[in-house]
Parts: structure tokens; C-alpha cells; sequence
């Protein structure tokens, strides 16, 4: 999709400014008060823009090209694909602002008292940038890692220069402040636990059970190896409750499997228990009569 996206804006630039130059080079264009502007500046204008935005979709593209698994590099693509945006837009300016033959040193000097006025109205700005500099210094987190950070989880799916962007597994995606980013917990290198309670009815002989969940816990890792990292584990009664007995279960996977985890081990435990005979109780209600 954003390769076709890229492909289409280069085709839009350049008929645009193709158009403009074969409409009237060298033609005047009177702006009023004895200012003029040949079509064939208009033209040399809009060229400098289309070329500049031409060479950053090129190399949009390329990076696109890119695939790797690598989480250090994919942050590097995605930062240098943030930052080739904000360079297009300040060559145009400075090409355009040069072709309009406007004193440069002066703007220069204008853009530089600009910033600084910015700088003092803009802290938050400044604090985000620098930021989020120091986080790919340190290596805290890179594109693809799962992370945690104010009570939201999610995959980091860009870093930029002010802001990092998380996806959940819903695919919502939260924008976060670069100086909001604290209290981060990476939890990509790390395995997790996929937890199943799963309820029986208390007729069951909990013993005789309990020596045939072995060979079925076995069996559920014998269809999944890819997802489960070891056999799950039995862990015992968790609960008793009105109308039923918990057991619960466990399974190490990685930490993007956490949920799926989940719900394939509470699925297989369900067919595998009855199979054995065993069916999930159901609320029951004793009534006594004098």
C-alpha cells in the first residue's frame, strides 16, 4: 500500500511540474506594483519542489524494499524514514526561498532567532527530541519489541523524533510523547506464562485424574511445539467453588503468544478432558423440603 502511495505522488509531481513548463517559458506574470514572475520561474520552483519530493519518495522506497528481523535496524529504517520528511520539507523552503532570490545569510540568520524563540515556547518539544535521542542511544527498546509502559502493552511499531507509537493486539495505536516514555518494561527477550483454570465437577476422583493429565498435557505439546516452548504444567486446585473444582495450568511461550497461548491450552483441555469423560459442572441448587 505505501509503495503504491509513493509511486502515485511521483507520477502526480511530475506531470504537474511537466505541465507548468510547457505552458509558457520565459512568459511574464505580473504580480502587481511593478513585481513580475516569469512562468519559467514558476516552473524552475515547482521542479526543485517536485525533484526533492521526487528523491524522497525514491528513497522511501527503497528503505520499503528493506525487510529484516533485526529490531535495532527496523528502529534505524523507521527513524531514517522520520527524519528524510522534516529534510525534504527544509531543502524546498531554502530552494525555493533561493530561486526567489532572497538574501539566504539573512533568512538564515531570521531562522535561527525563530528557533530560538521556539525553543523557549516549546520546551515539551525540545524535551521529546532529546529523548527520545537518549532512548536510542541507551538501547531501551527498538521497532518490533513488546513493551509496557503507563499500564498499556503493545508492540513498538515506530520510533520517531518526538513520539513512539505502540500497537496492541487489538491494533489500536497509542501515540506516546518521547519524555513520556518511563517506567518502560521491555519484555521482548523475555518468555511468558499462558495461564487455563479449568473447572470440574467435585464427583470427579481428582486422584484417578490426576494421573492421567500427565500423558494429556503431553499430547497438547506434541500438536503445538511452536507455540509452547515446554511441555504446560499442572499446577494444582486452585479454587473451590460453589459448583465446581478449578485446576489450573500453565505453559511457557514468548511474550507475543501470551494470549493465543492461552486460549489453544484452554481449547485442548476442554476436548482432552472430554474425551476423558470429564464435562465442565454446571451450577446446581439443593432444595430441602420439610
Amino acid at each position: 500500500m505505501n509503495r503504491t502511495k509513493h509511486i502515485v505522488k511521483l507520477l502526480i509531481f511530475a506531470a504537474a511540474a511537466g505541465i507548468l513548463l510547457l505552458l509558457g517559458a520565459g512568459k511574464e506574470l505580473e504580480l502587481g506594483k511593478g513585481l513580475s514572475l516569469s512562468w519559467a520561474g514558476v516552473g524552475r520552483i515547482f521542479l526543485v519542489i517536485f525533484a526533492v519530493l521526487a528523491a524522497e519518495h525514491l528513497i522511501l522506497l527503497i528503505l520499503g524494499l528493506v525487510k529484516t528481523e533485526n529490531h535495532r535496524f527496523r528502529t534505524f529504517l523507521t527513524l531514517s524514514s522520520n527524519l528524510i520528511r522534516y529534510i525534504a520539507v527544509i531543502v524546498i523552503l531554502i530552494g525555493v526561498l533561493s530561486l526567489l532570490n532572497v538574501d539566504m545569510p539573512t533568512i538564515l540568520a531570521g531562522l535561527g532567532i525563530i528557533a530560538l524563540i521556539i525553543g523557549f515556547g516549546a520546551e515539551s518539544l525540545i524535551t521529546d527530541v532529546v529523548t527520545g535521542f537518549f532512548i536510542l542511544m541507551d538501547n531501551q527498546y527498538n521497532v518490533g519489541d513488546i513493551i509496557e509502559v503507563g499500564g498499556f502493552r503493545g508492540t513498538v511499531s515506530e520510533i520517531g523524533i518526538r513520539t513512539t507509537s505502540l500497537t496492541d493486539t487489538g491494533g489500536n495505536v497509542k501515540i506516546i510523547n518521547n519524555s513520556d516514555m518511563k517506567n518502560i518494561l521491555n519484555r521482548s527477550d523475555n518468555s511468558s506464562k499462558a495461564l487455563a483454570d479449568f473447572s470440574i465437577p467435585y464427583e470427579t476422583d481428582l486422584e484417578k485424574l490426576e494421573q492421567k493429565i500427565p500423558g494429556l498435557l503431553e499430547e497438547i505439546y506434541g500438536k503445538h511445539p511452536e507455540l509452547f516452548k515446554s511441555v504446560p504444567k499442572y499446577l494444582g486446585v486452585q479454587t473451590l467453588n460453589s459448583s465446581s473444582v478449578d485446576l489450573r495450568f500453565v505453559a511457557e511461550v514468548g511474550e507475543a503468544d501470551i494470549y493465543s497461548g492461552a486460549r489453544v491450552l484452554n481449547h485442548d483441555l476442554f476436548v482432552g478432558f472430554r474425551g476423558l469423560g470429564i464435562e465442565c459442572p454446571f451450577p446446581q441448587v439443593d432444595v430441602h423440603s420439610k
